[in-house]
Formats: structure tokens, C-alpha cells, sequence
């Protein structure tokens, strides 16, 4: 096999710490040096090599690259199920040191054995609460802000109390969480800030959703102007807007209504795929945005829906 001395990226399916027996890949840079393909961390990918000979062949590599989050410390919030889990998970089989948090602890439980997560119970409705954790960590490379709730009913349904709960958990305790993280930042000259969002919100309305739309609609916003002020300091902040997911959360939704079989086929619905996503299937995004490959961006909302907003 010949490839005109190029460097190739070979990528290897590899399961181990993966425990929703999902696959994760890694890119592999390598060059050819006297007739063999060698590894090469330190080289960048995608540029041609001048001065590789043209037709050596290459040879089974048996190193492999540093995973993608090696040496980062990582805060996620709400990360006893759903999202959060999945993202802990992602994110710690990637080779982060990952904090989870989350108010319930016995959901904690669940990290039990795996390695390079700890856990904490935290109540990001508890400003003190919030400051004491990230005092409490040596740094922080990334926080994955994932506690949130959703509000069913229209304006008309709506109560200032509801409206202030969903707005201090979905978008004050992100804003309490932010205001911590960055000074310590800003110290490590650097960091990445992922807020969950939803496509519901100030992308698209839907219906029943009045105080849930409107409260990600702000999550959007704190986002880019986080984004604005510290876009020159080594700071990133994106978020994500997903569609449908089928989570514990959404389960205890659709068993709240008066037809469980009908809700869900409703919420099926909605989703041009047909099918509602799985949490494995928004944790990448998250590891891609705490990784440095996401460098360059910042200030965006993604949108990982299913077609939701084609």
C-alpha cells in the first residue's frame, strides 16, 4: 500500500472504559521513515511529509495517541443520569480526571469502580455550595453546566413560582457556576464552558414549553456574552441544543401524563429521525467542545437534533 508519503490517520475502535459499550476512536498520526510508518506524536495531522520517501509501505503501528482529554480536570453538574452520566463517562474514558456532581447522591453510586471519576454532592441551587466545590479543586480545564428542568404548560399555565425555579436552575446556577470557574481560569490561562441549552429555546418554539423555552433562550444568550467577554483570554463558551432525548427525566415526564403510550408516540413525533436520541449520542459533542480540538470555537449554540431544525 502506498500513499506518496502522506501521513495517514489510522483510527482504532477501542471499548475499554467505554461503559455504554459505545466505541471510541483514536487518530493516529504517523510518517514514513526508512521504508517503515512511525508513530509521531508531535507532529500535526493532514500535511503532506517532503521529505518521506514516496512508496514505503506501512508497517502495524502499535502505539497509540494520548486520549483526547489526558490531564484535564473536568466539573460536571447533574451528572448522576441521563446527559451528565453520559457525558462523565465520555469524557473520563477520554482521560479526563472528572468531577461528578449531582444533588441526589445515591445516583452517584453508580460511578462506583470507575476510573478517573470522583464524586460530590452538589446543589447548584446553593450559591455557597458552588463556590466551596470549586474551591475545593486543584483546577478546572472544563465544566459541563447539565442541571436543568423542564416546565410543562403555556403562558397561561405558568406561575411566577415556576418561573422562578426554572430560571434559577436552567440559567442562575450556569451563571453562579461561570462566575467561579472563570478567575480560576483566567489563572490557568485558559478553560472551556459548556452549558446545556435545548433546540428549545431561542431556535425554535414549541408547544407546552413556554417558561422551559424562554429559560434556555437565556442560557443561549449568557453564552455568547460569556463568550464575548473572554474570547481574547483563553476562555471558550459554547452550548448545546438538543433535541429529544430519551433520559430518566423525559421517562418521569411521559409518565406524568394521564396516556404514557401516547405521550411517548407524541415526543416520537416531533423528531424528523423517527426516534427520540440516547444520551451516548449527545456526549460527544460535550467531549469535542472540552477537548482542544474545539480551539477555534466559541460562542455557539450546537444543535445535536435529530433534524429538528433543518
Amino acid at each position: 500500500m502506498t500513499l506518496n508519503g502522506e501521513r495517514v490517520r489510522r483510527v482504532i475502535r477501542d471499548n475499554a472504559n467505554w461503559t455504554s459499550g459505545q466505541t471510541s476512536c483514536r487518530i493516529i498520526p504517523c510518517v514514513r521513515t526508512q521504508g517503515q510508518a512511525v508513530f509521531d506524536p508531535n507532529k500535526p495531522l493532514g500535511l503532506a511529509d517532503a521529505t518521506a520517501p514516496a512508496s514505503f509501505p506501512l508497517q502495524p503501528i502499535t502505539q497509540i495517541t494520548p486520549m483526547r482529554l489526558q490531564g484535564k480536570t473536568i466539573l460536571v453538574t447533574a451528572a448522576g443520569q441521563g446527559i451528565g452520566q453520559a457525558a462523565a463517562l465520555a469524557m473520563a474514558a477520554e482521560g479526563a480526571q472528572v468531577v461528578a456532581t449531582d444533588i441526589k447522591a445515591p445516583l452517584l453510586a453508580s460511578y462506583q469502580g470507575v476510573s478517573n471519576v470522583t464524586t460530590a454532592v452538589l446543589d447548584v441551587l446553593d450559591k455557597a455550595a458552588i463556590a466551596r466545590q470549586v474551591a475545593s479543586m486543584e483546577r478546572i480545564d472544563a465544566v459541563f453546566n447539565c442541571a436543568g428542568y423542564v416546565h410543562n404548560g403555556t403562558i397561561l399555565e405558568a406561575t411566577d413560582e415556576d418561573w422562578n425555579f426554572a430560571f434559577n436552575l436552567n440559567a442562575r446556577s450556569q451563571f453562579w457556576m461561570i462566575q467561579q470557574v472563570i478567575p480560576r481560569m483566567l489563572a490557568q490561562g485558559g478553560g472551556s464552558i459548556i452549558n446545556m441549552a435545548s433546540v428549545c429555546s431561542s431556535v425554535r418554539g414549541l408547544p407546552n414549553r413556554f417558561i422551559y423555552g424562554s429559560s434556555k433562550a437565556a442560557v443561549i444568550g449568557l453564552t455568547k456574552s460569556v463568550a464575548a467577554d473572554y474570547v481574547a483570554q483563553g476562555i471558550r463558551c459554547n452550548c448545546i441544543c438538543p433535541g429529544t432525548v430519551d433520559t430518566p427525566s423525559l421517562g418521569d415526564r411521559i409518565n406524568s401524563y394521564a396516556d404514557p403510550v401516547e405521550a411517548r408516540k407524541n415526543f416520537v413525533a416531533r423528531q424528523p429521525m423517527g426516534r427520540l436520541a440516547q444520551a451516548h449520542e449527545i456526549a460527544p459533542i460535550i467531549v469535542y467542545l472540552a477537548s482542544d480540538e474545539s480551539q477555534f470555537a466559541t460562542g455557539n449554540a450546537f444543535m445535536v437534533d435529530g433534524g429538528m431544525t433543518i
